[in-house]
């Protein structure tokens, strides 16, 4: 019996896909150059989780969950695949910088996506680190409703 990591299980091959087409719709660029017409979905999932940057997702609930983080957040976020996905997206920041995140989101909801974006997060041990110059732009599905975000950034520092 063969085992597959978690970010390669079929759900996960299939947001990988939604967030690589949205994130192309959203900057007219891809995330990743890997991505290329006719790699295997298997392929493309192993190439975003092992790309280097650190790159995250959420559903879009009204108390939003991670649906995804590559090797790079999980090492950011000093957490293993299973305590990090399916925690409350808002817990990746400390607590004074909840609100101000929250708004960030709400502005790339309402306009697609944002670029520029910088904060405060927290890893799950509790060492804070600036991200900057971070993109979040909207998930999509295959009938064009909205249905969660993401976001990647390459540049942060430990405070």
């Amino acid at each position: 019996m063969q085992w597959d990591p978690p970010w390669l299980a079929a759900n996960q091959q299939a947001l990988v896909a939604q967030l690589l087409q949205s994130h192309q719709r959203a900057f007219g660029r891809p995330l990743i150059s890997a991505a290329q017409p006719g790699s295997s979905k298997q392929l493309i999932c192993q190439e975003l989780f092992a790309c280097g940057f650190p790159v995250l997702a959420h559903d879009g609930g009204p108390e939003p969950n991670l649906t995804y983080a590559n090797a790079a957040a999980l090492g950011l976020w000093d957490a293993p695949w299973d305590d990090l996905v399916g925690l409350p997206s808002r817990l990746t920041a400390p607590i004074a910088e909840q609100a101000e995140r929250s708004l960030a989101l709400n502005k790339a909801k309402s306009e697609d996506a944002i670029e520029g974006y910088s904060g405060i997060r927290i890893s799950r041990q509790g060492r804070r680190f600036m991200i900057q110059n971070a993109r979040i732009w909207t998930l999509w599905d295959q009938h064009q409703h909205a249905c969660g975000q993401a976001a990647s950034f390459s540049n942060w520092w430990w405070i």
